[in-house]
């Protein structure tokens, strides 16, 4: 059985801190034990602020990771010796030993314009040919739609489930819906899907490694500016916070 490691405040929300992320969750499959996994960044941390479910949801959540340069540039302050686990690398991470390992997992493939998860799913499939797809789906559904996707989950049971809606509907919808497969990994991987479909590529190395992953967004997205006004919110927070 595996335990939750104890949570570290960031401005009231958990962070979870463990050497091994993708070790600690394929245990918890081993165990047959469902985790919810929340991706934190100084973005979702400010909306929290004003979205009490939202925040309600990342503090229930079984595992919350230090995405985001700004929570782990925070942890850091407070004497945490921690390192950025993107979310999208942790995903990856999870799939590439679940194909790999010869289990029974499987993994499903949810969110995005139509076509996207299914392009995912199909570049896995090259990648990782011991990798099990259970199915993909959109992220465009009528209510009807997301009944049948409701009834195809539950029926299906797969492992790995990764969700790209976007923050925040992508951590309500896994709260709301996670009971669907008790037994599964839940994860909110945004953008990953379009990443993986090929539709967007991820920010040069270089830039992820000095902490500037942010401004390769924001460079291919500009309609995303007010969004990252959240950066400098976060980080007065942050400064007022430690000098208080």
């Amino acid at each position: 059985m595996t335990e939750t490691p104890q949570p570290f405040s960031v401005l009231g929300l958990p962070v979870h801190l463990l050497e091994d992320y993708s070790g600690w969750l394929l245990s918890r499959l081993q165990h047959q034990q469902g985790c919810h996994v929340v991706t934190l960044n100084a973005e979702m941390s400010i909306q929290a602020e004003r979205n009490a479910s939202l925040a309600s949801t990342i503090r229930q959540a079984d595992l919350v990771i230090p995405d985001g340069s700004g929570v782990v540039l925070y942890l850091r302050i407070l004497g945490k010796s921690v390192k950025r686990c993107p979310g999208i690398e942790l995903a990856e991470s999870l799939l590439w030993q679940a194909g790999q390992l010869g289990k029974s997992w499987s993994v499903f493939f949810y969110g995005g314009k139509p076509g996207v998860a299914q392009t995912a799913a199909e570049m896995w499939q090259r990648r990782v040919p011991g990798l099990k797809i259970a199915g993909t789906q959109h992220g465009y559904l009528s209510p009807e739609d997301e009944q049948q996707l409701h009834a195809t989950l539950k029926e299906l049971q797969p492992s790995i489930i990764l969700v790209g809606l976007g923050v925040p509907r992508q951590e309500l919808w896994i709260a709301k819906n996670r009971l669907l497969c008790p037994k599964a990994i839940w994860i909110g991987v945004g953008g990953s899907l379009d990443i993986w479909a090929g539709i967007k590529s991820r920010a040069p190395a270089w830039l992820r490694n000095n902490h500037l992953e942010w401004l390769y967004r924001l460079y291919q997205e500009p309609w995303r500016w007010r969004r990252m006004l959240a950066l400098p919110q976060f980080a007065w927070r942050a400064l007022v916070k430690n000098l208080a």
